[in-house]
């Protein structure tokens, strides 16, 4: 038997959970204090629901649950190995949700502001900073087409980060429609947008020569595929320049109308700006795409954008959507290494006693337990290794029954 957690997964200590408790704690207290609410689905979901949902690269990392039984046995005998699952892992919260919304509509607000925090899984290749069960955190609102929900996700998410003690960041933030005017307007088809925006989302990891590389392996006309170049080498663009391109205009005012919004409610604690580049891999997505970067740790730590199509492939109704998630495990490993993030958190101590004072003892703990987190050990025979092993794990202090009168704290 192996003792070792699956590749991609992982086991947490005590002191790691209280973390990870406490920052889930922290984001949801924020969202559900802004008006959301929070709902919970299943980690399985339909094969077909997944298969069809425009994941982008994230349908190739599907974790597919076999069929059972003589189902399994009809399947095999057919030779075809699409037949042989009819269930998968959800990869991310966003195809759930929608989902969710189409079955329980007639029972929901409109809009509809929710919070869903919980684990996905993907079938990736195990490596630092990628995991094939992580976690999460989700605010949507559905059912409503109003650029003002863009605004109030940016304002809430920022704040949530805000709360986790995650203060130097950037919000990034672009329109899939904007986009797709400016590469029609290289030469682009319509029918090739789609492909060509999974090639150019790559832009951050494999540099222009890697997108063009790439464009080119797809067979795209080498003429337009030198103008987009072209294009590119001109960035930073501006929504000004970006407007003498497009002939619908209306979403350039909009997205500049929320970008304006959204900075005057960060109130300098944070910025917004636009990026031309910003695409997210998701094929789901229709309009504004938004993404947060921490300064700190260049990485990104959150991110999200508008999909309103994607309820309509249940209910055979367009539905408008939007949301943004929190990449929760970034920002565990970001605070787990910085080690202050529970510093706000009632601290936690031990009381130590002789067995024969149990009763006196939980009387005792009841009393500190009004200032502090309070656990009981019996009074272990080596002391001061087995409270070297408590400060590893996270606890502040200790006091020993009938020798301590006040709690003692590790480190004074």
């Amino acid at each position: 038997m192996k003792i070792k957690p699956v590749k991609g997964t992982n086991d947490y200590l005590p002191r790691e959970a209280e973390l990870r408790e406490y920052l889930q704690e922290k984001i949801c207290e924020t969202y559900e204090k802004c008006g959301f609410q929070r709902i919970y689905t299943p980690a399985v979901e339909d094969i077909e629901n997944l298969d069809k949902s425009e994941g982008g690269d994230n349908l190739n990392l599907i974790f597919k649950i076999m069929k059972r039984g003589e189902k399994l046995d009809k399947a095999l005998s057919t030779g075809d190995p699409s037949a042989i699952a009819d269930m998968g892992l959800r990869y991310d919260l966003t195809l759930p949700l929608s989902r969710y919304y189409a079955n329980n509509r007639a029972h929901l607000p409109v809009p509809f502001k929710v919070i869903q925090i919980d684990k996905v899984y993907r079938a990736e290749r195990p490596q630092k900073g990628r995991l094939r069960e992580f976690m999460q955190c989700d605010i949507d609102i559905l059912g409503s087409e109003s650029p003002t929900c863009e605004i109030e996700l940016i304002h809430t998410t920022a704040k949530a980060l805000l709360a986790i003690g995650i203060d130097h960041f950037k919000v990034k933030i672009n329109d899939r429609r904007i986009l797709r005017e400016v590469l029609l307007s290289t030469g682009f088809k319509e029918e090739e947008l789609d492909s060509v925006c999974i090639s150019f989302d790559k832009l951050d990891k494999i540099g222009a020569v890697g997108v063009k590389k790439e464009l080119e392996q797809k067979g795209y006309d080498e003429t337009v595929i030198d103008r987009f170049m072209e294009l590119l080498s001109n960035a930073p663009f501006t929504l000004d320049y970006v407007k003498t391109i497009c002939d619908n205009s209306e979403y350039v005012d909009e997205l500049k109308n929320i970008i304006k919004i959204s900075e005057s409610l960060a109130g300098n604690k944070y910025s917004i700006e636009y990026d031309m580049t910003l695409v997210r891999g998701q094929g789901y997505y229709t309009g504004t795409v938004f993404e947060i970067e921490s300064l700190d740790f260049g990485s990104s730590i959150a991110g999200g954008g508008r999909y309103d199509n994607l309820i309509g492939k249940f209910v055979k109704e367009q539905i408008p959507a939007v949301g943004f998630s929190i990449g929760f495990e970034r920002i565990f490993s970001i605070l787990l290494e910085r080690g202050d993030a529970l510093s706000q958190r009632r601290k936690k101590v031990v009381l130590l006693y002789d067995q024969q004072d149990i009763e006196a003892a939980i009387l005792k703990a009841e009393e500190l337990r009004e200032n502090y987190r309070t656990a009981l050990f019996v009074k272990p025979k080596k002391m001061g290794k087995f409270l070297n092993r408590l400060e590893e794990q996270g606890f502040d202090g200790f006091m020993v029954f009938g020798r301590d009168e006040e709690v003692r704290m590790f480190g004074e």
